[in-house]
């Protein structure tokens, strides 16, 4: 199994958001994704999405984004991005889900060799920001990183990639809660998104303490989803 991410994809949601204001590289950038996308990707494998899927405000509306999903080849694992509006109660969103797409929140996406997919929203670094209610949103998503690790752990499996929309850390790759709950599990790799445009510059990539770090926004991947690893179909 290839296990491919590409994170950031701000399908349209019935909003007039059309993206090529950021720029004219995301010019038609839905049809374009799915051509990299069709091009690239075979059913057995895998794509992870870390967040900012949709403009769509309601759940309802973000139903042909949804259904965008399902019509492209692979398993699509998702979580949510701070623009995710339309992500509500957890089993709702699972029952809009097409059956190829699995949304990720406080658990984990079992890998067949034996390890698993974890991850959450993250949120602004604490040195980032002096302001209290940011400081217990980030402090909440660690909580849910620390349950997301610990469902895999409790199913038999070792968390081998830990999905963010948010960057789990600087550029130089300081030490961070997060960044200590990854290393302490053991986690290989690390895909984010949320950066774009210039800001893309002060994202963290390569290994860092034993963890390879990918920034996958689909403006600093060319929307083409790209291979993070490779697994085994079994742990036999």
């Amino acid at each position: 199994m290839r296990i491919f991410a590409i994170g950031d994809l701000h399908l349209p949601g019935g909003q007039e958001r059309p993206m090529d204001v950021f720029g004219s590289a995301w010019t038609d950038h839905p049809a374009r994704i799915k051509e990299a996308w069709c091009r690239t990707v075979r059913e057995e494998d895998l794509v992870l999405v870390p967040g900012d899927i949709s403009w769509a405000m309601t759940l309802e509306e973000a139903a042909e984004d949804l259904a965008y999903l399902g019509s492209l080849p692979g398993t699509v694992v998702i979580i949510r991005g701070n623009h995710d509006y339309w992500w509500q109660a957890i089993g709702k969103v699972r029952r809009a889900l097409p059956p190829n797409v699995v949304a990720l929140q406080n658990d984990h996406f079992a890998l067949p060799d034996g390890t698993a997919v974890c991850g959450t929203r993250g949120w602004d670094l604490p040195d980032d920001t002096a302001d209290p209610h940011d400081e217990k949103v980030y402090s909440r998503e660690v909580i849910r990183l620390e349950l997301s690790l610990a469902s895999a752990r409790a199913a038999g499996l070792q968390p081998r990639i830990v999905m963010l929309h948010y960057p789990p850390t600087t550029r130089d790759g300081r030490r961070t809660p997060i960044t200590d709950l990854m290393e302490h599990n053991g986690v290989e790799h690390c895909v984010y998104g949320h950066l774009h445009g210039p800001a893309r510059s002060a994202g963290v990539r390569g290994q860092v303490r034993g963890v390879s770090y990918h920034l996958v926004a689909c403006d600093a991947i060319a929307f083409t989803p790209v291979q993070v690893t490779q697994v085994p179909c079994s742990s036999n």
